[in-house]
C-alpha cells in the first residue's frame, strides 16, 4: 500500500510551471485564516479580483475558490465544502458559468477535484460533472489515471512528490502582469434559445438556499470580460432571478468607466480577463461597495491576520514587479503601457 501511495504521489501532475491553476483547489487548505468574503466561480473570478488589494485597501479578508471553466454545480460543492471550515459573511458568485451546460474536458474537472479533500461534497461533485468518458474509480485512485506518466516525469514531479508545494496563487488569485490590449472578437453564432439549463438554475437555487441556511449574504457578479459575449437574455434572466430572491446583482460591464478600466492596458489576453492592473482597479471599486453594504471588518490592525496577509502582500508585489520586468524585457508591456501605475 505504501508503494502504491508513493507511486501515486510521484505520478500526479504538479502544475508548478504550466497550468498553475491546477494547484488552486488544494491551496485553499493551506490558508488557516477565516475569510469574511468568499469568492466562487470560474476564471472570471480568479483572474479579475485581487484579495491582496481587498486587504491592502480595506482590510477585507477574502479567498477565491475558482478554477478554469468551473461549472455552477462545482462552485456549489466547493462552497458547501468550504462551509465545513469557515462561515463567511458574504459569498460572491461569478455567474458567467450559468451559460455553460456541461464540462468540455476531463482536464477542467481534474483541476477542480484532484486537489479537493475527500468528502461527500467531492463525491457528489464528481458524479454531477464528470464526462461520460471519465471513471469515478480513477478519481478515487488517481494512479489508475496517471500510471502512464512515468516517461513524462520531471524534476518537478520528483521534488514535490512528498514535499509541500509553494503557493502559486494569492488567496486563489492568478497574478498576470503582462498586457495584451483588447481587440474585436469574431461575432458569436446566435442561439435559438438563451435560456439557462435546468441543472444550472437548480444549482444556483441550491447556492441561494445554502447561503440562507448559514445566514450568509449572497452577491451575484458578472465580471468585465469582453468575451464570451454576455448576451442581453442572460442579463435579463440573472437580473430577474436576483430581484425575485432579494439578492444583490452587480454587472461590472455596466460600470467599467466608473471602475476606471481601460482595456488597452488592463487586460493580458485581449479582453478575456483582466491583468493585475485591471484586477486592482476592480477590487478597489468592488471592495468599497461590499464593505459599505455588508459592514465587512477592517482587520489591518489585527496582528494575527496582518502577519499573514502582509507577508503575502509583500510576495505579491515582488512577483508583480518580476513579471513586469520580464514582459518589459520582451517588449510586451513597454509597447502599450506608457504611464506609471
Amino acid at each position: 500500500m505504501g508503494i502504491t501511495w508513493a507511486a501515486q504521489s510521484l505520478l500526479v501532475p504538479k502544475y508548478m510551471k504550466t497550468v498553475i491553476e491546477g494547484n488552486f483547489t488544494e491551496e485553499y487548505y493551506q490558508d488557516k485564516t477565516d475569510h469574511e468574503l468568499l469568492i466562487v466561480g470560474n476564471c472570471e473570478s480568479y483572474e479579475n479580483i485581487s484579495p491582496m488589494t481587498l486587504w491592502e485597501a480595506y482590510g477585507i479578508t477574502s479567498y477565491i475558490r475558482g478554477n478554469s471553466n468551473q461549472l455552477i454545480s462545482q462552485s456549489y460543492y466547493l462552497l458547501k465544502e468550504a462551509l465545513r471550515y469557515e462561515k463567511p459573511k458574504v459569498v460572491l458568485l461569478n455567474i458567467q458559468a450559468m451559460t455553460v451546460e456541461e464540462q468540455s474536458s476531463e482536464e477542467y474537472n481534474r483541476m477542480v477535484f484532484d486537489g479537493m479533500r475527500w468528502s461527500e461534497d467531492k463525491l457528489w461533485g464528481i458524479l454531477n460533472s464528470k464526462t461520460e468518458e471519465e471513471s469515478l474509480v480513477e478519481y478515487i485512485f488517481p494512479i489508475l489515471r496517471y500510471h502512464s506518466r512515468w516517461s513524462e516525469l520531471s524534476k518537478e514531479d520528483i521534488r514535490y512528490a512528498f514535499l509541500r508545494k509553494p503557493l502559486r496563487s494569492y488567496n486563489g488569485y492568478y497574478l498576470r502582469a503582462d498586457v495584451r490590449p483588447y481587440t474585436e472578437f469574431p461575432a458569436e453564432r446566435r442561439r435559438s434559445d438563451y435560456s439557462f439549463s435546468e441543472k444550472n438554475v437548480r444549482y444556483l437555487e441550491e447556492i441561494v438556499r445554502l447561503c440562507q441556511e448559514n445566514q450568509i449574504e449572497l452577491v451575484l457578479m458578472k465580471a468585465p470580460s469582453m468575451y464570451p459575449i454576455w448576451a442581453e437574455p442572460y442579463e435579463e434572466q440573472i437580473a430577474r432571478f436576483a430581484s425575485e430572491k432579494g439578492i444583490l446583482y452587480i454587472n461590472t460591464l455596466l460600470s467599467m468607466k466608473e471602475i476606471g478600466l481601460d482595456m488597452s492596458t488592463d487586460t493580458y489576453d485581449e479582453g478575456l480577463h483582466l491583468n493585475v492592473y485591471g484586477a486592482e482597479k476592480l477590487s478597489v471599486w468592488l471592495g468599497k461597495k461590499l464593505k459599505e453594504q455588508y459592514e465587512l471588518t477592517d482587520f489591518r490592525d489585527n496582528e494575527a491576520y496582518a502577519s499573514v496577509y502582509n507577508q503575502r502582500l509583500q510576495e505579491y508585489y515582488i512577483e508583480k514587479e518580476e513579471q513586469k520586468a520580464e514582459f518589459e524585457q520582451l517588449g510586451y508591456i513597454s509597447k502599450y503601457r506608457t504611464q506609471e501605475e
